[in-house]
């Protein structure tokens, strides 16, 4: 769940339903907002409040947390073969753990209760990264090992003093770019997060959900002045800006597609603007174990943005995209209309890729769709197919 813009691991929810399974004596069903979970008979009634702990997430090694010890403290979507239901993250009753829960519905307790992502790779690819004073210290190991140097940065004062000194211009750079109104990190809240969304019957835009790593790319007009045009182009992975010398992927595919060129190009032709951005997932061998089965790293555009218009709709933002030769996520659906079950929307998740996103190829499992609302391309959500979590581990 996504709580004041950051993604929540764990958060404090109420029971909505509780459901028996057949031939298990011991387990139930319950439902946690949209999330199916097995719990034991008994553990709850409806209405009582729980501690929702999500997929893709590890406890730490607690008293409260020992049952989970063979499974590596990692939680998990899991499939009950013998009893044919699937099981998505853990809820705990309040009075389970060693510190006191907040009795308030919606309130993130992931660092209260030290819970990480499961996947490293995901701990270092979704952090804000390091702040100037963190920069700063990197660049100059042997200096800021000394003791004089250490005691100086537990200081407030002393971390200034010797960024006066010591810092420049790069440290602390490298943090996501705020100050563009429209611009905001890629994060789609999951569905099962937002179950009431199905009430919803305006018709939303339904694309197919790439797997990589969320890339923004920006061009920010910086002068004007007398005739001549400045710009500063933006390269950034989801959560930190990276810079050319880095050689990342982020950059490999800003090159590939030219996409400093051609956002300079949307700005000469719409003079009243002061920024472009296009963002998308970057896709390729090295990321995210490939579902795509690329030979080399895709950029695949789902959103564009403008200083003066804002979020664009994918369907204009995909006419532009398609004149500029960029890739960017199949549209399955321009008037889609969700159903009233749970259930069966979330089945609609499962099944394959496009081929136009697989460099050609067929069968490779699609993570799911997102779905952008036809009268605010603000708005959008995405729907993960659960077997392809079971597929990949999650």
């Amino acid at each position: 769940m996504i709580i004041n813009g950051k993604r929540s691991l764990a958060h404090v929810e109420k029971v909505a339903w509780i459901k028996p399974i057949e031939g298990a004596d011991n387990i139930g069903l319950i439902g946690v907002l949209g999330w199916t979970c097995i719990a034991k008979i008994g553990e709850f009634k409806e209405g009582d409040h729980c501690v929702y702990i999500e997929i893709d997430s590890k406890v730490p090694e607690k008293e409260w947390s020992e049952f989970l010890r063979a499974k590596k403290f990692k939680i998990k979507t899991m499939r009950l073969g013998k009893f044919k239901v699937i099981s998505q993250g853990l809820a705990l009753p309040l009075d389970k753990f060693d510190v006191e829960i907040p009795k308030k519905v919606g309130t993130d307790v992931t660092e209260l209760l030290e819970i990480t992502y499961s996947n490293p790779k995901d701990i270092k690819r979704k952090s804000d990264g390091p702040n100037k004073y963190e920069e700063m210290a990197r660049r100059r190991k042997a200096l800021f090992r000394k003791p004089w140097a250490k005691w100086l940065m537990k200081r407030e004062w002393g971390k200034r003093l010797m960024f006066f000194i010591f810092g420049n211009e790069k440290d602390g750079s490298k943090s996501f770019p705020k100050k563009f109104e429209y611009v905001h990190k890629t994060d789609q809240e999951r569905c099962e997060n937002m179950p009431d969304v199905l009430k919803d019957k305006t018709p939303f835009i339904r694309t197919q959900k790439c797997e990589g790593s969320s890339g923004t790319f920006i061009l920010e007009l910086t002068n004007s002045r007398l005739g001549k045009r400045e710009y500063e182009f933006y390269v950034c992975s989801r959560n930190l800006r990276v810079f050319e010398d880095e050689n990342t992927d982020f950059w490999d595919v800003a090159v590939k597609y030219d996409i400093e060129n051609k956002l300079k190009d949307y700005l000469e032709k719409h003079k009243d603007c002061s920024y472009v951005a296009w963002q998308g997932e970057v896709c390729g061998p090295s990321i995210q174990n490939n579902p795509h089965k690329l030979s080399e790293n895709h950029l695949f555009c789902f959103h564009m943005i403008d200083s003066e218009k804002g979020m664009f709709d994918i369907r204009e933002a995909k006419e532009l995209w398609d004149e500029y030769e960029i890739e960017s996520v199949p549209i399955d659906e321009e008037e889609y209309i969700l159903p009233d079950d749970f259930e069966e929307f979330k089945l609609t998740a499962d099944g394959f890729y496009d081929p136009e996103v697989c460099e050609g190829q067929k069968k490779c499992r699609r993570e799911g769709f997102v779905y952008y609302k036809t009268t605010d391309p603000n708005f959008s959500f995405k729907n993960v197919s659960r077997k392809y979590l079971l597929k990949i581990g999650e």
